[in-house]
């Protein structure tokens, strides 16, 4: 059994935790550039459209009334190590997905004491931290995690063994992995809508929407999933990308998506208690060609702003070729645990 667990609406909560007057107020964090995004907003401050990635000039457009504080990534950091050290307590094994963010491999093959450990989970969160958790247990990664949305904020699902196609079969395909934003619209010119609909595919069909990896888009949705809990000692890299909506036609453009991946990427390395030495990025230009460029840092690092600087001149070194990019990507590898902290020189 596994189960995941996403804290609620985390550098929010750690800030209505360490300050409980904005507690019930609708808040965001952010930072104060003029090209700030919102990282997190509390769940207050939702029902005004007031979500991550969106710009803070938006937000405050939206949600008049909104509270902004900046992050605190050290407290975030300390938060995360105590979390998963509670995750870890029980458990063979704890895939990491960013800070707040983990698949746990409950440690029993029987569902209702993988539901009991879950509980015991959040209520340890709860009572220990002073957060919240949503969990859901499945036999499955991707179900967990469906299961695990659906219960946020604050909540527990669970997907009995044996139920979970009939479970996937009503939701929408956009909830499958693998899915974005193209092939669903692709999907809906041809009426499929649910996840249901992709299960009962048969070869052709499966093969003409997707070509080769269809057959095993179509096993998820037929809650076949055979992966493992993955724990932080086998990751050799760890990495983040993005295909844009539209292609970027240079540089400068590509610098803010930049930085997010590299906060994204630190976000992970710190949840796997990694550092790392060789940076890197991806870069698919327009024609589909793909270039890469990747160099050491000094002393292992899991500092985003270490990432950016290192990445943004990698980024610097690709030839474009007069095209535009419509794929970014960022590693960290050359990982080690407990390794040395790159101390960063930026506030």
């Amino acid at each position: 059994m596994i189960a995941h667990f996403d804290v609620d609406a985390f550098y929010a909560s750690v800030a209505q935790r360490d300050d409980p007057s904005l507690r019930g107020k609708p808040l965001a964090i952010a930072g104060s550039s003029r090209r700030a995004v919102v990282l997190t907003a509390s769940y207050e401050a939702r029902p005004f459209g007031v979500r991550s990635a969106l710009p803070l000039f938006r937000a405050r457009e939206l949600c008049p009334q909104l509270v902004v504080r900046p992050p605190d990534f050290a407290r975030y950091h300390e938060t995360s190590r105590q979390i998963f050290a509670i995750f870890a307590r029980e458990a063979r094994a704890v895939e990491g997905l960013s800070m707040d963010e983990a698949f746990v491999d409950a440690g029993t093959d029987d569902f209702e004491a993988a539901v009991r450990y879950a509980q015991d989970v959040r209520a340890a969160v709860r009572s220990e931290v002073g957060l919240t958790v949503s969990a859901g247990v499945a036999t499955q990664k991707m179900v967990a995690k469906i299961a695990s949305d659906s219960a946020k904020p604050d909540g527990l699902a669970s997907v009995v063994p044996g139920t979970e196609a009939a479970y996937l079969a009503g939701l929408s395909v956009s909830r499958l992995w693998g899915v974005g934003p193209k092939t669903q619209a692709r999907l809906s010119a041809r009426g499929i809508s649910t996840i249901g609909e992709v299960a009962a595919l048969d070869d052709d069909a499966v093969f003409r929407l997707f070509g080769r990896w269809g057959i095993g888009l179509r096993d998820l949705a037929r809650g076949h999933d055979t992966r493992h809990v993955e724990s932080e000692r086998e990751t050799q890299s760890v990495s983040s990308e993005e295909t844009f909506e539209e292609d970027i036609q240079n540089i400068e453009g590509l610098c803010s998506p930049l930085r997010e991946l590299c906060a994204d990427v630190s976000r992970r390395l710190v949840a796997h208690r990694l550092r790392g030495r060789t940076i890197g990025v991806k870069v698919k230009r327009a024609d589909f060609t793909v270039a890469g460029r990747q160099q050491q840092v000094a002393e292992a690092t899991d500092d985003a702003e270490a990432i950016y600087a290192a990445a943004l001149a990698c980024l610097h070194r690709v030839e474009l070729g007069g095209l535009a990019v419509r794929l970014l990507g960022v590693r960290v590898a050359g990982l080690a645990e407990d390794a040395p902290r790159q101390m960063s020189l930026l506030p």
